[in-house]
């Protein structure tokens, strides 16, 4: 089999693998230049993620430094997704994020993992990579990880430091480590946004 489809369907494979080291390095030069660009020079900025990434939708924006195994070539990005700096991926597969999905600094997204079995896991290791999909409008807060196969739904929020193992439904806080469901977001959410702090919707208006 194709090693390049292994990394997409699930198998097994050896990630050093002198093809796909090559294929990397490409990558990975990309990714160099753009965080060696300087705060000023956003267009450059904008010019490679769109070469870097496999879709990027209109205002969406990584903050450097970045860091990605491929170079983030398989990040596909929605409209006016805003990602904060020390944004790290294990992207061997594909990675989704929906519209408007904010993530903090220092969240880390995993795609690969390698088997328990100690005997694939020598000096030519095995690894399989499994999808990442996080919704439209959610909310990924600071040092969240996020591991392999894991769907995020829509509108939910994921606590800062959570270690999100399993689906996490949509319109949902989930917090920890394991992440687990705390509570839904409800009509209180409407009034508070913060401890004892109300919403002045005369000021905010709706999105």
């Amino acid at each position: 089999m194709d090693t390049h489809s292994q990394l997409h369907d699930g198998s097994l494979y050896q990630s050093m693998d002198e093809e796909l080291v090559q294929a990397q390095r490409t990558h990975m030069e990309l990714l160099c230049d753009f965080n060696q660009t300087r705060p000023s020079e956003a267009k450059k900025r904008a010019e490679l993620l769109s070469k870097m990434l496999a879709e990027i939708g209109k205002a969406s924006f990584i903050e450097p430094p970045f860091f990605a195994n491929w170079g983030g070539c398989f990040l596909h990005l929605g409209h006016h997704v805003y990602i904060n700096h020390n944004l790290s991926l294990v992207d061997d597969t594909h990675i989704y994020i929906g519209d408007c999905t904010k993530l903090g600094p220092n969240v880390m997204i995993c795609t690969a993992g390698h088997p328990v079995l100690p005997e694939l896991r020598g000096a030519s290791p095995y690894q399989f990579n499994m999808p990442v999909r996080i919704g439209r409008n959610c909310w990924i807060g600071a040092g969240a990880c996020i591991l392999p196969g894991v769907t995020v739904g829509d509108n939910a929020v994921i606590g800062a430091g959570s270690v999100v193992t399993k689906d996490v439904p949509e319109r949902t806080v989930a917090v920890g480590n394991p992440c687990r469901v705390l509570r839904p977001i409800s009509d209180r959410d409407r009034e508070i946004y913060f401890r004892d702090k109300r919403i002045d919707w005369n000021a905010v208006g709706e999105n």
